[in-house]
């Protein structure tokens, strides 16, 4: 069933590369009944400009339950053309009053990493809002550089295919791809009962942050890489940070661990609250 509903923009990914759906965004969200949602696969970069939206940000759009998706909270978009902006990103007053408020209020705060795993394996969740008792360091990682030859080839075809019915400029809009991250950041952490783990960070905005801290760094991949860590790490350890975590849909209801990080929440601490 195709439902119109609204949404706030709780997660937006960075972007991967996938054969089917061409660069995809894994956005996710709570729904105007309070629930969790997924919307993927979401073209994010193909959306009209007026139509891209921003985290914390409410949404109108046409979904239907992704039946090709075992996942209980996975949409997909019926039609792109009819998604909808519903004001400004909601901002940050009062400790971030209004987005605790959306996103907490119908929604329970996990702090046991081996309960929440366990209701994923039994297909009762994928996504969640997690409170790590302590945030223990962040780990980089370096990968590949560049995005995989098969990949781009296949985009490749795919835009020569749209160029029959598309202009130059509309094909060049659509297949400009973004660049890929060349390092990997994760998250080591221990929930409250001292269980460690140590999961991706795949938010938009960790990936945003290192080409920022690249450029002001005049190229230096080191700086740039310490920068970030000196945000995730010193800059949110005066936070009260929540992670958000969704599973793969690979490793969704079998894994040790289906979970990584997709957002990361940061509010001030309450005791912060009280200089205002």
């Amino acid at each position: 069933m195709i439902e119109k509903r609204k949404i706030f923009i709780t997660v937006k990914t960075y972007p991967t590369l996938s054969r089917k759906y061409d660069e995809i965004v894994c956005t996710a969200g709570i729904l105007d009944d309070g629930s969790w949602a997924r919307i993927y696969p979401l073209p994010f970069r193909k959306l009209d400009y007026e139509k891209r939206y921003r985290k914390y940000q409410w949404m109108e759009i046409q979904l239907q339950k992704n039946t090709s998706d075992p996942r209980p909270e996975s949409y997909k978009v019926c039609d792109i053309t009819q998604v909808r902006l519903i004001g400004k990103p909601v901002g940050t007053a009062m400790g971030w009053k209004e987005r605790k408020r959306i996103i907490f209020d119908q929604n329970p705060i996990y702090t046991d990493l081996t309960g929440l795993i366990e209701q994923a394996q039994r297909n009762k969740l994928s996504l969640a809002i997690f409170k790590p008792e302590e945030i223990i360091e962040v780990v980089v990682a370096e990968t590949q550089h560049e995005w995989s030859e098969e990949k781009l080839t296949l985009l490749k075809a795919k835009a020569k295919q749209l160029s029959l019915f598309q202009t130059e400029e509309e094909v060049k809009r659509e297949f400009s791809i973004v660049d890929k991250l060349p390092y990997d950041f994760f998250y080591r952490f221990r929930d409250k009962k001292g269980r460690e783990a140590k999961l991706i960070i795949k938010d938009w905005e960790i990936g945003m942050l290192y080409w920022n801290c690249l450029k002001n760094s005049s190229g230096d991949e080191q700086e740039a890489v310490y920068k970030v860590k000196e945000k995730y790490f010193n800059l949110f350890s005066k936070k009260d940070i929540y992670l958000f975590l969704g599973t793969t849909k690979q490793f969704h209801g079998w894994a040790k661990n289906p979970f990584v990080i997709i957002g990361v929440f940061y509010p001030p601490l309450e005791s912060q609250l009280s200089f205002f």
